[in-house]
């Protein structure tokens, strides 16, 4: 995790600054801004590993933030709410965030959090493996590069993370809670819809027919598989 640059927007001066010091201990670089104008101006000098995100800031809020970041990085995001509300919790999730946490919350549990997202590691039953094949899919577990019929698909970190976890145990049925536990990796105490968002988001990117999918399968009143062969 050494050298990872995160950018952290967080209006509250007290708490950012408290984050600051917290994500430096722990090998971090990481970078300040107060609003959402401030945010986006970052990026147009320097790049981040990650952004921590508050949806509650001056001049731009942090929906359009992420929404303006997902127009150009493939970064992961994690939102913060002071709001224990479940639109917003969707809406970040339909607008590209990776993740979110409700404030009040535990600095080493959103420590856990944003090394889990940037581990992103392969899964344990691919270890052996550079490449997956099914279908008219390849995904390169290398360069973490995902194509359908040869055309590159862009994903965020945890949609890749997603689909790699399934398409590494073809066939077999997982519930939301299971996909939980084992592609957000930490315990994971959030909604299972986060799970069926990113299921729709995946197969609007790679199957042809999202209403008929031919990669990721519904398996009703269980979960979800990917298919075999």
């Amino acid at each position: 995790m050494m050298e990872k640059k995160i950018l952290l927007v967080e209006d509250e001066q007290t708490l950012a600054k408290a984050l600051k010091f917290s994500l430096e201990k722990e090998g971090f670089q990481v970078v300040v801004a107060y609003d959402g104008e401030e945010a986006l101006n970052f990026f147009a000098n320097e790049e981040a590993d990650l952004v921590v995100l508050d949806l509650m800031l001056p001049k731009i809020d942090g929906f359009e933030v992420c929404r303006a970041i997902r127009r150009q990085f493939d970064i992961p995001i994690i939102m913060l709410t002071a709001r224990d509300e479940d639109i917003d919790k969707i809406l970040g999730l339909e607008l590209g965030a990776d993740d979110y946490i409700t404030k009040p919350f535990n600095t080493r549990e959103l420590l856990a959090r944003i090394k889990a997202i940037l581990r992103r590691a392969v899964p344990q039953t691919e270890l052996g493996k550079k490449t997956i094949r099914i279908g008219s899919m390849k995904i390169d577990l290398i360069k973490h590069r995902v194509t359908v019929k040869d055309r590159d698909i862009m994903l965020t970190s945890r949609e890749y993370a997603l689909l790699s976890f399934l398409a590494s145990n073809p066939g077999k049925v997982f519930s939301r809670e299971q996909l939980l536990e084992q592609v957000w990796g930490y315990g994971y105490g959030g909604d299972a819809r986060t799970v069926d968002v990113h299921i729709r988001h995946l197969r609007e990117k790679i199957e042809e027919n999202p209403a008929e999918p031919d990669f990721i399968l519904t398996v009703w009143g269980t979960g979800y598989k990917f298919r075999e062969g």
